[in-house]
């Protein structure tokens, strides 16, 4: 086994790194906007959710 070259290492990470796609600025903005919404709607669902268990709870068991 070949010992660890950092030399070559290093031209490796440069090489990949110069065929990677970078998104555009809009791209990102755009991402970036659906992953809050996404969160914002998963807290919403998750908050009603809990809401109606605990509804449910205190309906079956009689809790005030």
């Amino acid at each position: 086994m070949a010992g660890f070259n950092p030399a070559g290492y290093l031209r490796d990470v440069r090489q990949e790194i110069g065929r990677v796609t970078w998104p555009s600025r809009k791209e990102t903005l755009i991402t970036t906007g659906l992953v809050l919404a996404l969160s914002a709607l998963a807290a919403v669902f998750f908050l009603v959710t809990d809401w109606l268990i605990q509804l449910a709870m205190r309906l079956l068991f009689g809790f005030a």
